[in-house]
């Protein structure tokens, strides 16, 4: 265990402020991520170094298609989220009891960092397969070391965090990908137990940072696979991040506690024609086929070919642009 950071004392409870549920905590109990416990009146992170998975991972599988294409990153998770989604596609490690050992391993951030200076082609380290806000404290170790090593810091995150822990954390971290789960109150607080405005209010925050981003949306079948709300999703990130911003329209497959068939790939096709009207960059993710290379906006050339996480760089000059009319394609 370790003390963790962002907590007041209230009356005869700890007050969590790393997340927007400002979960108040009684003595030996924890917050909704269930990994934040109350002792005594200090709050500690119950997870921290933590480890259920630890692998190297091609940068398109975070999914990142414009931070470094085609290279490797080492990535890791813990247990625990604090979105509790019916339909989460890692439940079997974001889900977990923080006292289930197996398939766990504990590392100092100097470990972490250690196998990734080792790994041959690693750019860096990813915070993945769980959400990685709920063991902030090790993330942030970890990331402060690996930018003293000169290795990039990745963040796959549901953006369900409060803004003074977010901008402490942005000093370290050089790209995200950011789930943006629905496009309704109702929606997002149901199924996943968040709300919607704090999560556009992350995308607003790392875009005004400077940081790379992209954002991934999961098509579940009869929940956020409607049209309409899809349409203002889009119209929401090209008004407010612009139309440059990738965007990964990813089709979901049962699992958990929802058991709906998988993504009509008709669906994912009629979503990926909408956001391509609006959009620059759109990908299909979790299909096979066509929708995952990267085309100049400007000149239509094809630059990134990508089939499944094999990629190859074409018609791109060594600064991120279109070889053909200058497009600013990579926004390393």
């Amino acid at each position: 265990m370790k003390i963790a950071s962002y907590y007041i004392l209230q009356d005869n409870y700890v007050k969590c402020e790393l997340c927007p549920h400002n979960c108040l905590i009684s003595d030996m109990k924890e917050g909704i991520c269930k990994v934040r416990r109350n002792v005594n009146k200090v709050l500690y992170s119950l997870n921290y170094g933590v480890v259920t998975a630890i692998n190297i991972d091609p940068i398109e599988k975070k999914p990142l298609y414009h931070f470094w294409p085609g290279s490797k990153i080492l990535s890791i998770g813990t247990k625990g989220c604090n979105f509790k989604c019916i339909f989460c596609q890692n439940h079997h490690i974001s889900q977990r009891d923080i006292q289930d050992n197996d398939f766990v391993d504990n590392y100092h951030p100097e470990q972490i960092i250690d196998i990734a200076l080792r790994q041959k082609n690693n750019i860096g380290i990813a915070y993945t397969y769980n959400e990685p806000i709920i063991w902030y404290e090790f993330v942030l170790d970890t990331a402060k070391l690996a930018n003293k090593k000169g290795l990039k810091n990745v963040m796959v995150t549901n953006g369900f965090i409060n803004q003074k822990p977010l901008k402490d954390l942005l000093k370290y971290i050089d790209a995200f990908n950011i789930d943006l789960k629905f496009f309704d109150d109702y929606a997002y607080n149901k199924y996943t137990g968040g709300k919607l405005i704090n999560v556009l209010e992350t995308i607003k925050t790392v875009k005004s940072s400077g940081k790379h981003f992209e954002i991934t949306h999961l098509i579940v079948t009869d929940l956020n696979d409607n049209i309409e709300q899809f349409s203002k999703m889009v119209n929401w990130i090209a008004n407010n991040v612009g139309i440059n911003t990738p965007l990964h329209i990813s089709r979901y497959f049962p699992s958990y506690k929802y058991s709906a068939s998988p993504t009509d790939l008709r669906i994912i096709d009629d979503f990926y024609n909408i956001a391509k009207n609006k959009l620059n960059f759109v990908y299909k993710g979790n299909v096979i086929g066509n929708g995952s290379s990267t085309f100049c906006p400007s000149c239509k050339k094809e630059l990134i070919k990508r089939e499944g996480y094999f990629v190859t760089l074409n018609n791109m000059d060594d600064k991120g642009n279109c070889k053909f009319c200058g497009e600013k394609i990579i926004f390393n």
